[in-house]
């Protein structure tokens, strides 16, 4: 999808060189996977301790 953005160029620059991105794309892509995933464990953490899991991490370790 085509988006016209107005970003400061300081902060994609720094953004460029932390995440090791070639491109403006790149960077932004990134960032947006980063927030997501994010997002994704906040959720997740709301269940700790709420659900009653009978798995043997060991045995799912030695299956590799």
């Amino acid at each position: 999808m085509r988006t016209t953005l107005e970003i400061p160029d300081r902060l994609i620059s720094e953004a460029m060189k932390a995440s090791n991105q070639r491109t403006k794309t790149g960077v932004i892509i990134a960032a947006l996977e980063e927030f997501v995933r994010r997002s994704r464990l906040q959720r997740l953490k709301r269940y700790r301790g709420r659900l009653d899991c009978e798995i043997d991490l060991d045995v799912l370790r030695k299956r590799k």
